[in-house]
Parts: structure tokens; sequence; C-alpha cells
């Protein structure tokens, strides 16, 4: 948001969500595709089925992000959090057996899956919504429905649905509905 309003980029293009806080900063086009948080698990783990099953689980995350919170707070008091910097280390720990299970949004888990066929899946419980979009200057209403247009666009002609299935496909990730831009 900083790069944004300091002039030192046109827009951000990222898994970037949507909500209240950032528009009062940044004008969003999109959304571009609607996320939700999941858990990542060893393809064999019939025992995590939602984060509801993770009491006395060891669940990984990103180190200060919300993902992982939000399981402790919301489902599973007493699962155990390890946190490492980045999601790659996190997968690495669970394809060691160090972890039971990662979180955070599924299509992000969806292309760990995918990297690794047969071995790790996304359980497939999405517990939130995350409007992903593209964050430009305040006010940028040209810039907005450009990319706006160009979203349309790329649902219309097919590319947003083969980008995906190219993507994230593999993993047997099922590709959603695409989303309205209008934001």
């Amino acid at each position: 948001e900083g790069l944004i309003d300091r002039g030192e980029v046109d827009y951000i293009v990222a898994t970037y969500s949507i909500t209240d806080a950032r528009k009062e900063k940044v004008n969003f086009a999109g959304p571009y595709f609607i996320a939700a948080q999941d858990l990542l698990v060893k393809s064999d783990n019939t025992d995590i089925t939602g984060p509801e099953a993770m009491a006395g689980k060891i669940l990984c995350s990103v180190t200060g992000s919300t993902s992982a919170q939000k399981v402790k707070d919301n489902y599973a008091a007493d699962v155990a959090l390890q946190e490492y910097g980045t999601y790659t280390e996190c997968v690495e720990a669970l394809r060691s057996g160090a972890v039971d299970a990662v979180t955070t949004d599924n299509v992000i888990l969806a292309g760990y899956a995918a990297q690794y066929p047969g071995e790790l899946k996304v359980v497939g419980k999405g517990f939130s919504t995350e409007n992903y979009g593209i964050g430009l200057k305040k006010g940028d209403a040209a810039g907005t429905a450009a990319i706006n247009a160009a979203i349309a666009a790329m649902i219309a002609d097919g590319s947003w649905k083969q980008a995906l299935e190219d993507t994230v496909g593999p993993s047997g990730f099922t590709i959603p509905s695409p989303p309205t831009p209008s934001s």
C-alpha cells in the first residue's frame, strides 16, 4: 500500500484480500478469485477432516499470519502452532511429519499439492472467504475500470479458468466459478 501511495508501483497483483480497512487506502479491481482458508495434509491422512478436527494436532503457518490463530481461536483451542518463515518451510515440515497440517488459502495450498501429486491434499472444507483483488492508487477510477475489464475478458475467453486448470488443477482442486469483478 505504501508503494502504491508513493507512486513506486501502479498496482499490486498478489493474493491481496479485499478488506474494508484496505479499501480506505487503495482502490481495488476485482475480485479476480475467491479463496477460502483451508488445510493441507498428507494424502493418506483421514483424521483431519476440517479445522474442528485439529485438536491435539500440530498446525503450521507462516509467522505472524492470522491463519493459524483463526483455527486456534475458533475451532481447536488445544492445537499446537508451529510457525515458519514461509509456506514452503511449512510444507517441508508436513512432508517430513514434523507437523500434521498447514493452513492458508485453499488455492495456495492447492499449488503445493500440485507440486507433490499423490503425497499431499487439500482437505476441501474452506472456513473463510477471501476476495483477491488488485490494488491501485486510491481514486484511480480509470485504472480500476481497465483492470476490471481485463479480468472480465479473461473470464469470458476462458483463459482465467485455463490458468487455474494448468497451475492448481493437477492437485485435484475444484476450479470454482469465476467471480464478477466489480469492487
